[in-house]
């Protein structure tokens, strides 16, 4: 009980905001009813309360008890009287009770709430008659927040006496239920849960207090669960739904299990059958998404993955994924590829999905026996897995089947390792699949390879030997790998004469993400004969000075180069714009010697001034 007196002083520090007492020591408890006995402001008289909350004891509560008829202090005193322990606050907020009325009482009987006092139940149930609905309805709620037997008691009688709060009461009676639940006091719950069933409520009563019959009956509550899940009502079979994902642990769980896998089982007689049973069925996937699925489970599932309505079947195939295992393989193997676009892409995720080291062996193992039909499933499989079958899937580059093919070679980029690489770059060179499938498959591969100047290299001995229109793809991919090799390999590009190449080229090296591209550009803007290759050059080199981290003087430097490089005069006067953003010694020099360049005296001239004014400013 001390335990939990702390706690609650605990909390209340931190809810009224005073959270370290050693920061800011509390005037002792006789200070402080010395302030509620004074003529002190009533602003004082609050704060004093809130302390208390703290600092107050039973010989707190006679002073206290005399604001709770005070409109301004009734809430503060309430504060205070709830934290404090001890029969002696029951007391006074009960004999304030039966003074009170209007809102005051409202408050006093929420407070009698907040402490659970049995005691007052009787007076509480006198309330439940009273002319303001606002005082009937506090009533009602602390009757049922004090969840005893009796108030259990209380509560059904109110409900089955005539009138317009029953289900009012009925919500009461929910809450009522959940704390002698919470107390072990599972029978006087179950009876409770029932008698709201039964009453004249709202289905939303109705559907609350299914649901905790269900669970407070536990393994005993399977037949009302399946009972309320084929209930035409869309609330009460929704919320038995919700009930058996609740009913995870102890002996009812695999029951809950093969009762919905039976239920889910027999052949729906109607749309909202039909979409019951895909609830089932996602229900039994969550249920057992960590892999306890029984036999009988995944049986029944599965067996709903075929010869049903298409929603069924596609709910059932993702359900496989997520909770099968090597054994529901074979069950989502199509005999060819099904026609209907939806299931092939959820066969395809729940493969993908499928847990287990086991799994990868099953499918690798099965290659070699499958044909046309099958493979390519299973090599698309092997993809999305990321299964190493590097060795396996070679033969099927060349396979007759075009579907095969092209399954196998996107299957490499997401599997092939560095030293097989020229698998795929002989599918660039070579293609055996039409469209941009190599292309694709190379770009994935060389971008996921951890040694990135080992792949850049042997991108690059390949450009050097593959006809002009694979450069340019090889060229594409190495550009996205980056790095040294990379860079090398695309300026050797630049500088050669085919027009293809010096197009892509200069297309990459203008949006490079390192500056070690800078000297490439520089040089190239000076010796490229082709004008629009030159500006593609000088601007990305531009770019390189505008847009990446660089030290103030390599970053002028960059500047200088530029303005006297450029051809156009609106690139020299892009680059005056940069000087200002990144002011230095270094910029401002720059700018000054581009004020004696003719036509850009105006602009450099705005770009000194401008830095000369960012520079004169004191640090920030």
């Amino acid at each position: 009980m001390l335990f939990a007196h702390r706690f609650l002083v605990a909390f209340v520090a931190v809810l009224l905001g005073i959270t370290s007492l050693a920061a800011e020591p509390l005037p002792s408890e006789p200070d402080l009813l010395a302030v509620l006995r004074s003529d002190a402001p009533e602003a004082d008289k609050a704060i004093t309360c809130k302390r208390l909350a703290i600092k107050g004891s039973p010989a707190a509560v006679a002073e206290l008890a005399k604001l709770l008829d005070n409109e301004r202090l009734a809430s503060w005193a309430r504060i205070a009287l709830e934290a404090i322990p001890g029969p002696e606050a029951d007391a006074a907020l009960r004999n304030a009770a039966g003074s009170l009325s209007g809102l005051r009482l409202v408050g006093v009987i929420n407070s009698i709430g907040v402490r659970r006092d049995a005691a007052a139940l009787p007076m509480l149930q006198a309330k439940l008659a009273d002319s303001d609905a606002e005082v009937a309805a506090a009533a009602r709620h602390a009757i049922g927040v004090i969840g005893t037997t009796e108030a259990a008691v209380i509560l059904t009688k109110a409900m089955a006496t005539p009138g317009g709060s029953q289900d009012a009461t009925a919500q009461a009676g929910v809450v009522c239920a959940e704390r002698l639940l919470a107390a072990g006091k599972q029978a006087e719950a179950v009876a409770l849960y029932d008698a709201i069933r039964k009453a004249s409520v709202s289905e939303q009563r109705v559907a609350e207090a299914t649901r905790g019959a269900i669970l407070a009956r536990a393994l005993d509550g399977i037949p009302l669960l399946i009972e309320t899940l084929r209930s035409p009502s869309l609330r009460l079979s929704n919320m038995a739904l919700y009930a058996a994902r609740e009913l995870q642990d102890g002996p009812q769980a695999g029951a809950v299990d093969l009762a919905l896998a039976t239920e889910m089982a027999k052949p729906p007689g109607d749309a909202a059958a039909a979409d019951r049973v895909v609830k089932i069925i996602d229900v039994l996937a969550d249920r057992n998404a960590d892999g306890g699925a029984s036999d009988a489970v995944l049986q029944a599932v599965v067996s709903s993955a075929t010869g049903r309505a298409k929603p069924i079947r596609v709910a059932a195939i993702a359900a496989v994924g997520r909770i099968g295992n090597a054994s529901a393989l074979s069950s989502l193997l199509p005999s060819g590829e099904d026609a209907d676009e939806d299931i092939a892409l959820v066969t395809r995720k729940a493969i993908s999905s499928l847990a287990g080291s086991e799994v990868d062996r099953e499918i690798v193992a099965r290659l070699p026996k499958a044909d046309a039909t099958i493979l390519p499933t299973l090599v698309r499989a092997i993809g999305d897995r990321r299964i190493a079958a590097v060795a396996e899937l070679r033969p099927l580059v060349h396979h007759s089947s075009v579907a095969v093919r092209t399954a196998t070679v996107a299957a490499l980029g997401s599997v092939v390792d560095l030293p097989n690489l020229g698998i795929l770059i002989d599918q660039v060179v070579n293609p055996s699949v039409a469209g941009d499938v190599g292309k694709k498959a190379i770009m994935e591969a060389s971008i996921r390879m951890p040694d990135r100047e080992a792949c850049a290299e042997k991108l690059a001995v390949a450009i050097d030997t593959a006809p002009s229109e694979a450069k340019v793809t090889l060229l594409d991919v190495v550009g996205e790998v980056g790095g040294t090799r990379a860079l090398a390999a695309v300026a050797a590009a630049a500088k050669s004469n085919d027009p293809a190449l010096q197009d892509g080229s200069t297309r990459l090296l203008g949006k490079w993400m390192t500056p070690d591209a800078a000297p490439v550009l520089l040089e190239l803007s000076k010796s490229l004969t082709d004008g629009k290759f030159q500006t593609r050059a000088i601007r990305g080199y531009i770019r390189i000075a505008r847009q990446m981290a660089l030290p103030d003087a390599e970053r002028a430097e960059l500047c200088r180069n530029a303005i006297k490089a450029a051809k156009d005069p609106a690139d020299q006067k892009t680059v005056l714009e940069i000087l200002p953003r990144y002011p230095s010694q270094a910029a401002l020099a720059v700018a000054k010697e581009a004020a004696t360049m003719p036509g850009l005296e105006a602009e450099a001239n705005a770009a000194a001034a401008a830095i000369e004014q960012k520079l004169a400013k004191p640090a920030g």
